[in-house]
């Protein structure tokens, strides 16, 4: 009997605690890869900061507009542009970046870069080569 009291006493106990227990609070974070607003293109890996006039060849625009890189980048297959890196970040670069939505002077015609000279090849959607011209 005393066996008994004392199952029934710890299952009370039990109930209780698991009655009275807090509530779980769940951290939920989504990532959505959007778009930024940027003037002349954008780093293809994230945060996809916008990256300098003069890191893009002629090969990433068509007619004067920025065709894109990251993920909402759906480009023709096989899409190869040349990129000069040392305008990026990541290669030491800490030079001048254009603000959220500035837009390129009307003047500047980005597909018709005569003085550019690429030194890597990327896909748009963060692979990267070497420059081959």
């Amino acid at each position: 009997m005393n066996r008994l009291k004392s199952l029934a006493l710890a299952a009370v106990a039990g109930a209780f605690f698991a009655s009275t227990s807090p509530a779980a609070v769940a951290q939920i974070s989504a990532d959505v890869d959007v778009e930024p607003d940027c003037p002349y293109g954008y780093y293809d890996y994230a945060p996809y900061s916008c990256a300098p006039s003069g890191y893009y060849g002629p090969d990433w625009f068509l007619g004067g507009v920025f065709i894109g890189v990251g993920p909402w980048f759906h480009g023709r297959p096989h899409f190869r542009g040349h990129v000069d890196n040392r305008f990026d970040g990541r290669h030491g670069y800490a030079g001048p970046m254009p603000n959220r939505g500035d837009r390129p002077a009307p003047a500047m015609h980005l597909d018709h870069m005569n003085h550019f000279r690429g030194n890597e090849v990327r896909a748009g959607v963060g692979h990267e080569g070497g420059a081959r011209r």
